[in-house]
């Protein structure tokens, strides 16, 4: 067997609140969930656990790779939502997307203040 990736927990202020927000903005099916986490699942099979730590939440990065047409639907969603985004990571380009690495990319915070990038093309 290979090596892939398989789950993540992420922290959240609201673990549902945080899940739907993914499960909306990206597209993906709800995943069963239990104990402290709601699940969704990737289209790869990746897990993303959402569970609400009992601390301080440490912004983390999340990026995530999708087609050009997912990009535009999903930007779509942040435009529409009123989502405050930027094309780069420093967030000084508001309201504006990147055309870096030969593709498209986009910076936003979801519910619980983590930094999320969306991209269509990946850096290597």
């Amino acid at each position: 067997m290979t090596v892939t990736f398989n789950h993540t927990i992420i922290a959240a202020k609201d673990r549902n609140e945080s899940a739907l927000f993914y499960r909306e903005l990206l597209e993906i099916s709800e995943a069963p969930s239990w104990g402290p986490f709601a699940n969704i699942q990737l289209p790869d099979g990746v897990l993303l656990q959402f569970a609400e730590p009992p601390m301080e939440i440490q912004t983390q990065h999340y990026a995530f790779l999708m087609d050009d047409e997912a990009f535009d639907r999903t930007y779509g969603r942040l435009c529409d939502r009123g989502i405050e985004h930027w094309a780069d990571p420093q967030m000084r380009r508001s309201g504006e997307i990147n055309n870096e690495h030969g593709g498209r990319g986009v910076y936003f915070k979801d519910p619980a203040g983590h930094l999320i990038e969306l991209i269509t093309r990946q850096y290597l």
